[in-house]
């Protein structure tokens, strides 16, 4: 079991200690100590609360697509020369970067403060954990 600290569970789902101290004393979460006595939550239990609160804004393109990995947001920046864009997204609390022709851009309308869908279809995704995990 991956044992999480309350005030890094709070980070994960973007709310304050004492919100997470009050699901813990309402019984939204399980609180256990740890080694050092510290108050902590099973890090299952806190996917599943961080899945079961989620809440995406409505993808306005209306599409289907085979693409799973769509992030709703508002374009922050553009840095656009001749050819190519550099169109930068906030979406909830990531960042999201793509970089397209500046013909894409005039073509789509985008602006800082659009809103605007990345959609992301890769077979590589990088998967990273903390501390020194085995690597090939």
């Amino acid at each position: 079991m991956t044992l999480i600290r309350v005030s890094e569970a709070a980070r994960f789902l973007g709310v304050s200690d004492d919100t997470v101290r009050r699901w813990l004393d309402n019984g939204t979460l399980t609180g256990h100590k740890d080694k050092q006595g510290k108050l902590v939550v099973d890090g299952l239990e806190l996917a599943e609360l961080a899945k079961s609160q989620s809440m995406l804004p409505m993808d306005p393109t209306g599409v289907g697509s085979s693409a799973r990995n769509r992030f709703v947001g508002l374009v922050t920046n553009i840095t656009m020369d001749k050819v190519m864009a550099q169109v930068e997204l906030q979406c909830g609390p990531f960042r999201v970067v793509s970089l397209m022709s500046s013909e894409a851009v005039r073509d789509l309308k985008l602006e800082p403060g659009s809103v605007a869908t990345a959609v992301v279809k890769s077979t590589n995704v990088i998967i990273e954990v903390p501390g020194g995990g085995k690597h090939s």
